[in-house]
């Protein structure tokens, strides 16, 4: 049952996540958000708790959060309210006169924000201005935009150090299972069944270690120390030779060290402590976010195919797989879908939370906001931006699929 829900949890929760860290700034901003929802679409059910209705939509995936703007029909619309005061004359507005009408409500000359449910027990009121999202600060503001990126950060910590904390910490022992007959290692004498236990005089233990040694050092002689399944200890030097090898992340060509071994596969596993699990937590979330930087970055400067890139059935299918393996696994890709979706969202993107962030600071540079045609263009351009990104992955992602029936 987890494989085939795995999909759901994994984008649901990373998206969800994210929509609480903007509904959370907005109520330590006082900006005023009626709504705050899991899922989409229409309400099934829910709970009205001070001004906020917190409600469970059809479609569990992500959710969202409403917001008061001076966009009228914005927040007029949340409670399905199209109308924002009567048709009476002048002088039914002016005194409050007419059926269903609210002093200072005019009909499209720039209405105020309005809720019949706003700021309850003072009765149906427009929404003050000061509970806009534009009445606030810059700070205000940004710290609004970029709060749902800070929370996928902090989902992805909180994941990393639990999954190591609770699984232990997996690692892949020096231990040697081939040599490559003909390379430095099967020179040198190297054999399977091998424990390497120092380089060059330094303690290791773990695969990483000597393939981080190794890597480095082609053309110069390594110590290697080792022990043999009978317990003797033996001491070898081998010089890695230059290879061509490509980047694990960008996939782009390199020169590395190599000697001609491969390591057992079966993964060893040590306990740790709360402490050493929330530095190895965080270390694991600042390498998988690196990753993504460098992939994005490694798109724009061309180092990085297009091609590479997947979406919502590459997401799928991989949350399916990971399920398949277990908990840790599906944890793991939970943490860096949740980088992934931080990283991307501060791309300067108009309708991402990095272009929302740029429009606000050039806004307050030039001392005034864009004006409605001038958002309009930009607005404009950002879907364009998106709707190309999400034609792209789509089609690579069922290019995948269909290259998949026909192998």
């Amino acid at each position: 049952m987890l494989k085939f829900l795995a999909p759901l949890l994994v984008f649901g929760v990373v998206v969800f996540v994210h929509e609480l860290g903007h509904f959370i700034a907005a109520k330590l901003t006082r900006v005023y958000a009626p709504v705050f929802a899991f899922g989409w679409g229409p309400r099934l059910f829910g709970f009205k708790w001070g001004e906020t209705d917190y409600r469970w939509s059809w479609f569990p995936i992500g959710g969202f959060v409403a917001m008061a703007t001076k966009d009228a029909e914005a927040v007029s619309a949340i409670e399905g309210n199209t109308e924002l005061g009567g048709a009476g004359d002048a002088q039914g507005e002016r005194e409050g006169e007419g059926e269903g009408e609210v002093p200072g409500h005019q009909r499209g000359l720039n209405p105020i924000p309005f809720d019949p449910d706003a700021l309850k027990p003072f009765g149906p009121h427009p929404v003050p201005s000061d509970r806009w999202i534009e009445s606030k600060s810059l700070a205000a503001k940004v710290f609004i935009l970029s709060a749902g990126v800070l929370m996928n950060v902090v989902l992805a910590l909180v994941v990393s150090i639990g999954a190591i904390k609770g699984f232990g910490r997996a690692y892949i022992p020096a231990v040697v299972d081939s040599v490559v007959a003909g390379m430095p290692a099967n020179a040198a004498g190297l054999q399977r069944g091998d424990s390497v236990t120092a380089l060059n005089g330094k303690p290791v233990a773990r695969w990483t270690e000597l393939l981080e040694t190794v890597s480095m050092s082609a053309g110069r002689p390594i110590e290697v120390t080792v022990v043999r399944p009978t317990g003797e200890q033996v001491t070898l030097t081998m010089t890695p030779v230059l290879s061509d090898d490509l980047d694990a992340v960008t996939g782009a060509p390199i020169k590395v060290g190599r000697v001609g071994v491969a390591p057992r596969a079966r993964p060893a596993r040590e306990a740790v402590g709360m402490g050493e699990a929330v530095v190895a937590g965080w270390d694991a979330t600042w390498r998988m976010g690196g990753a993504v930087v460098k992939v994005v970055g490694g798109l724009f400067s061309g180092q990085v195919s297009v091609k590479q890139l997947g979406g919502p059935i590459a997401i799928a299918r991989t949350s399916f797989e990971a399920a398949k393996s277990g908990w840790e696994e599906l944890l793991g890709l939970l943490a860096f879908l949740s980088i992934n979706v931080a990283v991307l969202n501060l791309l300067p993107i108009p309708l991402l939370d990095g272009g929302q962030i740029l429009l606000r600071v050039v806004e307050a540079a030039k001392g005034s906001e864009f004006s409605a045609r001038t958002q309009e263009v930009i607005m404009r351009v950002g879907v364009l931006a998106i709707a190309l990104l999400f034609a792209l992955v789509m089609f690579n992602d069922l290019k995948g699929l269909v290259g998949q029936f026909f192998r």
